[in-house]
């Protein structure tokens, strides 16, 4: 039996995060390799934005300029290697400039990039086969910024075995850093389904950085320390076994609980989570306290993956602004928001008179009065509160104008008002390009081989096409019955908030949100099952969530995942919500009264 262990670090999770992490774990002893998550769903669109402006950019500076700068050095004198997707839309610009800062810094590290994700040129092929977005079933837009498809894993493995010290890549799917890293260091082949499964899980676990040791945590009280919450590492096995740990004397906790949390997010149906380098089947995974702050992971599944990639496009649809106006005093809830309403009816009025028409969407929300919360908002009397007011429109210039407007309030409206933040340095609101995403499925066959490129060498890597295409959305549950009916009426029930029953996770993909609900206690999975039903969250949820609500049973984890549909207004920078990205959404739910009789 191979008794070699891996050791990894995940470093980032993703373009705003903090310095601690790379810091903590260049210095954990034995550390082998750290890697590093940058591109978010909707982070390409600003790299596109970048490189309209200076075709060099578009990718993440940060990465080099910040944390190389702080850590290189020390990462090659102990033998540690980088795998990062940081090159966002420029790889190789980014591996240019990492090979200048290492000559800066005196350094000399073998620097690979990989490309082959632009998908640009396959954009009029796909217009002329009229290919819908596979959310909304739209035709794709005409003028895109960006396009490129989820690479996996077998292009970084390669990079590492030509013996590059740092892996520079632009869009792969965020796993991919770390089951590149186990592929090439136990060889595992491209049909080991189960292993590259757990890598993929492995990987999953580390890319949003310290969320897997109590950032963000249900039970957020309980974590310490965090100003010095550790970031963690994996230590893995040549079987796919691994052990999810963080630095000594660092902050934040790992349990169970957290990394099960962790698991779910971000998860569609937890039996075919899909990716380029294979199909995942979480549904039997477990997590077990392997000692302080050591948790092990076990159970993955793996089938073949789908003969496609998934395409991600993003394209400028008119523009955004958001403007926040605080107010003080006695009916502060309700001075904001009539607040919000006068700036928005004296904005339309100046839109008519210059004959640039209404808003194309806007939004009034009173921070500090629970308008996320909708019927259950919880009544309160409030001395200080936010208007926040979004809006877009097709041209700017009607935006800068309600820019513009948005200061008045302070010295026209109620009394005790002042100027919010979402400021530019000339003290307005930004007047932001509004992004949209185009997604799409396409064949593996239909793009060039992934090139691997380190020093004079060029290597392709051959994909294999996998089995049957597989959408990635859901179509069915897992397992567990519908709905049952209660018998006895709520005001006659004993009754918790579920919060007490269960941890939660929530977050999106595009307009999509998932919510994982994990059962603090086995034995109150059956209560859980019967009475938190698709029906009953999307009746909680109405106020949210205009789609379908499919609910997946994680019979591993106690858990189950619930998948919304049209649950984000949109979802990203097309949401006008103060939450567009569905973090809050498990919040809301873990609020929702469960009866216990």
């Amino acid at each position: 039996m191979n008794h070699k262990t891996v050791k990894i670090g995940g470093a980032c999770a993703f373009i705003g995060d903090s310095l601690i992490g790379p810091r903590q774990l260049v210095d954990v002893e034995g550390m082998q390799y750290l890697v590093f998550d940058y591109l978010a769903e909707m982070t390409l669109s600003s790299f596109a934005q970048a490189r309209k402006v200076n075709p060099a950019l578009g990718y993440a500076g940060d990465f080099v300029e910040v944390t190389l700068r702080e850590i290189l050095p020390r990462c090659l004198a102990r033998g540690i290697r980088l795998v990062a997707n940081a090159g966002g839309l420029n790889p190789r610009g980014c591996a240019a400039a990492i090979e200048a800062l290492a000559r800066e810094l005196g350094c000399a590290p073998r620097v690979a990039f990989i490309e082959g994700d632009d998908s640009l040129a396959l954009l009029p092929a796909l217009a002329a086969e009229q290919t819908p977005d596979f959310y909304t079933g739209e035709a794709m837009p005409e003028a895109i910024d960006s396009a490129n498809v989820y690479l996996g894993a077998l292009p970084i493995a390669r990079a590492l075995a030509l013996g590059a010290d740092i892996v520079v890549t632009g869009r792969i799917v965020d796993s991919a850093t770390t089951l590149g890293v186990l592929i090439h260091e136990f060889g595992w082949s491209a049909e080991a389904y189960d292993r590259l499964a757990a890598g993929s899980l492995a990987g999953h676990i580390l890319e949003c950085g310290a969320q897997a040791t109590g950032g963000i945590f249900t039970d957020w009280a309980s974590v310490p320390d965090w100003e010095n919450i550790g970031y963690p590492y994996v230590e893995c096995d040549a079987e796919g076994g691994f052990v999810v740990c963080k630095p000594e004397g660092t902050g934040g906790c790992v349990t169970p609980a957290t990394v099960s949390e962790q698991i779910l997010y971000e998860v569609g149906d937890p039996a075919r989570y899909v990716l380029p380098d294979v199909v995942c089947d979480f549904t039997q995974v477990t997590a077990v306290a392997a000692g302080p702050d050591r948790v092990r992971v076990a159970g993955a599944r793996g089938m073949a993956p789908p003969p496609t990639y998934k395409l991600a496009a993003t394209y400028q649809q008119g523009w955004r602004c958001t403007a926040q106006v605080s107010v003080f005093g006695a009916e502060a809830v309700t001075k904001a928001r009539r607040t919000g309403d006068a700036l928005l009816g004296r904005v339309r009025r100046l839109l008519h008179e210059k004959g640039l028409g209404d808003f194309e969407r806007s939004a009034v929300t009173v921070l500090g009065a629970e308008d996320s919360y909708g019927p259950h908002a919880a009544p309160s009397v409030l001395r200080e509160a936010i208007a926040r007011i979004a809006v877009t429109h097709a041209r700017k210039e009607a935006l800068e104008i309600f820019s513009r407007e948005a200061r008045a309030p302070g010295v026209s409206f109620a009394p005790g008002t002042t100027s919010g933040s979402a400021l530019t340095l000339n003290g307005r609101a930004a007047v932001e390009p509004r992004y949209r995403l185009y997604s799409c499925l396409v064949a593996k066959d239909r793009l060039p081989a992934p090139r691997v490129v380190i020093g004079d060498r060029q290597d392709s890597v051959a994909i294999p096409c996998g089995g049957e295409p597989v959408r990635p959305s859901a179509a069915s549950p897992s397992a567990g019955p519908g709905s049952t009916p209660l018998m006895a009426t709520a005001a006659a029930m004993r009754q918790v908030p579920l919060i007490a029953l269960a941890y939660g996770r929530s977050g999106d993909k595009g307009d999509t949100s998932n919510i994982a609900v994990i059962a603090r206690r086995p034995e109150d999975l059956a209560l859980l099952r019967r009475v938190l039903t698709p029906e009953r969250v999307r009746a909680y949820l109405a106020h949210l969530v205009h789609g379908e609500v499919t609910r997946y049973e994680v019979p591993g984890l106690h858990a189950f995942n619930f998948f919304m549909t049209e649950a984000l207004d949109g979802g990203g920078p097309s949401s006008l919500r103060p939450d567009p990205m569905g973090k809050g959404m498990a919040q809301l739910l873990l609020g929702m009264p469960i009866p216990l009789d």
